[in-house]
């Protein structure tokens, strides 16, 4: 008896394997293909393992961010508070050389000021994210009476400058929270700033959402679930929210250099982030003064924050243009 040939199976198409890998792999495939993303990629994550392991590091370099070596051992610094070495006092011991006054390892306050600028920028995106899905969303599929308060909400919102607003707070957190001739503590001060910067940040997101979710609530895919009487949660949480992540995504790139720089402007004019706390902007503060004297000491806090600004900047432009729709029909 003759056997039958059993057909072969046919290989999946292109678009049964995109659907399998999900959403994010065409646009992680654009994304590898960039060289210039994959490289701003790799400097914000060495910044981020630099900040992470700060006290791993400072300890096998054997210096800590707080203690004054200029002040304990003589000859670092001049009667007027100079590094006695050429460029900031730079030697085996000092390899970025030592702070002028103070004499406080310069390396060792870099690690620490990534930290405390990381750590506010992050913390505070992650808010601005929450809150700008969850309003945006929301308002963007209710709209009528819930849409008109929100814009004249985020119209305040916007009206206020952030950084006038900041300047005023910190006096009155002092004198209301914090008894007299005591500091603030570490906690406090780093709550504020992430409330301020939340409480401002998540309104350009949660209108550019609110926009998107008002188109795509009249689309077919939507319309669809509502005939066959799904919830509004199901709606939106199944329907909706998978369809906003790509601007969340880019907005994000976009808010944490910002949030960064902010920090450290705040730090610069005095208000934010205290001693003994280190901190970028503190130190560009703090070189400003003796830049004459000595530019030393402002160059790396500067180089710092440039880096690491420009990386994530080129990182979100690199992301945006994954996520481009004619870019990803262009890739397959």
């Amino acid at each position: 008896m003759e056997s039958v040939p059993v057909p072969e199976p046919e290989p999946a198409s292109e678009s049964d394997d995109a659907r399998h890998r999900g959403p994010l792999a065409a646009p992680l495939r654009a994304l590898c293909r960039d060289r210039i993303s994959l490289v701003a990629l790799g400097v914000v994550c060495l910044y981020v393992f630099l900040a992470l392991a700060a006290p791993v590091l400072t300890s096998l370099y054997g210096k800590n961010a707080t203690e004054h070596y200029g002040q304990n051992a003589p000859g670092l610094l001049s009667p007027e508070g100079l590094p006695v070495l050429a460029n900031g006092g730079i030697s085996a011991d000092h390899w970025f050389g030592i702070e002028p006054g103070l004499g406080r390892d310069v390396l060792a306050q870099l690690l620490y000021g990534m930290r405390t600028s990381l750590l506010i920028a992050c913390a505070s995106a992650a808010v601005i994210a929450v809150v700008g899905v969850v309003v945006g969303v929301t308002v963007g599929y209710l709209s009528g009476v819930v849409d008109r308060a929100f814009t004249f909400v985020c119209n305040v919102l916007l009206a206020f400058p952030t950084l006038l607003l900041l300047l005023a707070l910190s006096p009155i957190i002092q004198t209301r929270f914090v008894g007299s001739g005591q500091n603030e503590p570490a906690w406090m001060q780093f709550t504020v700033l992430i409330l301020v910067f939340s409480a401002f940040g998540w309104v350009p997101l949660a209108m550019v959402l609110r926009t998107a979710v008002r188109s795509l609530r009249e689309r077919e895919f939507v319309e669809a679930a509502r005939a066959m009487g799904a919830s509004r949660a199901h709606i939106v949480f199944r329907e909706l929210l998978p369809n906003v992540w790509a601007p969340v995504l880019v907005h994000l790139t976009l808010a944490v250099p910002g949030l960064v720089t902010a920090e450290a402007a705040l730090s610069f004019l005095g208000v934010g982030i205290n001693e003994p706390i280190p901190d970028w902007g503190r130190m560009i503060s703090r070189g400003a003064e003796v830049f004459y004297d000595d530019p030393t000491y402002m160059v790396f806090p500067g180089v710092a924050i440039l880096l690491f600004v420009l990386a994530f900047n080129i990182l979100g432009d690199g992301v945006r243009d994954a996520l481009d729709p004619r870019a990803l029909r262009n890739l397959r």
